[in-house]
């Protein structure tokens, strides 16, 4: 008797139901709701102008951060470098513009050519040297630590009023910082949806061997991934410089830019290995740590509270992608074998 195999289609419809970035915007859209009831509790308005404004001020640095870490994981890599790249960068545009405002072009311009340089090793170490981006990216953080140790020991630089004015203006109740940000998400989206690069970072993160066996070159998908990514940690690195008018060598590693990050993009639907997500459920994800950290700050929680809440969440979000994964999974034997 010849058993009954359900096809693949068949288990796709099923299960396919809401994509990841759906499911991420609904959590974030619970996480406002539940939001707006704690915060109310502690006699505090969560959606005052005041508050979305921070919100939306605290998605903008690791948003940038978050993009650029995407692109990354996409290729099936990590970089764990951004914290001291997001530090070396307010220090060279903080120290480059000196306080002059004619000297804000050249700075962000050097900011970025130097974080493009870090990238670019960090590349060329995990697609030439074939290092996991793991380990490469650490060992080039700590190069970079190093230096940040050796030849800074406190606050350096000045942001002129020109540049701070980056922090300080908004448009309502938005500031110009997270409209950078949405701005260069639209870029990232464009790049991998519009571009053969961004169609071959794709390919490269969902199995380097089949992207080689079709004819593609593997490295340049990576490189100019990393490449990407320590621009947007510079551009992080800027926004902070003009928010504190200083350059920090610990600004970075305080704001722990790279497990967040890493964790935004989890949190976002992309897949740690490789080949599948985008930025649009990392700007989700992204999203849902402010609202967090928003109304745990209105309750004062305790911040190691914060830590154990933030890891349940993205414990609970893989769980749950994992197992979507799993009910859409085509069947792998044929009706032949089933008999």
């Amino acid at each position: 008797m010849s058993a009954t195999v359900t096809s693949p289609r068949g288990l796709r419809a099923r299960g396919a139901g809401l994509s990841s970035t759906a499911i991420v915007y609904l959590v974030l859209l619970g996480a406002i709701v539940i939001g707006a009831i704690l915060t109310a509790t502690a006699g505090r308005n969560f959606f005052s102008s005041g508050n979305i404004s921070a919100i939306l001020t605290a998605t903008s640095i690791l948003g940038l951060v978050a993009i650029g870490q995407t692109l990354v994981i996409l290729v099936g890599s990590l970089d764990l470098s951004v914290p001291y790249v997001v530090s070396l960068s307010s220090l060279v545009g903080g120290t480059m513009m000196a306080g002059q405002t004619g000297n804000i072009v050249p700075a962000v311009l050097v900011t970025v050519g130097v974080a493009a340089a870090i990238g670019l090793a960090n590349g060329l170490i995990v697609s030439q040297l074939h290092v996991h981006g793991f380990i490469a990216t650490l060992g080039v953080g700590l190069i970079v630590s190093g230096y940040l140790g050796t030849n800074y020991k406190g606050s350096a630089g000045s942001a002129p009023g020109a540049f701070r004015a980056i922090d300080e203006t908004k448009i309502g109740p938005v500031p110009v910082s997270v409209l950078i940000m949405v701005a260069f998400a639209a870029l990232a989206i464009l790049l991998l949806q519009r571009t053969r690069i961004g169609h071959h970072m794709y390919a490269v993160g969902g199995s380097p061997e089949v992207a080689r066996l079709s004819g593609l070159r593997t490295s340049p998908p990576v490189v100019v991934a990393h490449v990407l990514c320590s621009v947007m940690s510079a551009l992080a690195g800027l926004l902070l410089l003009s928010r504190l008018s200083v350059g920090s060598p610990t600004i970075g590693s305080q704001g722990g830019y790279d497990l967040l990050s890493i964790a935004a993009v989890v949190l976002g639907g992309t897949l740690l290995a490789g080949g599948r997500g985008g930025i649009l459920g990392t700007l989700g994800g992204v999203a849902i740590f402010a609202v967090m950290d928003s109304t745990m700050g209105a309750l004062q929680v305790n911040p190691f509270l914060k830590d154990v809440v933030r890891g349940v969440i993205i414990i609970a979000a893989v769980a749950v992608y994992a197992r979507r994964n799993l009910q859409v999974r085509p069947a792998r034997f044929s009706a032949q074998e089933a008999r």
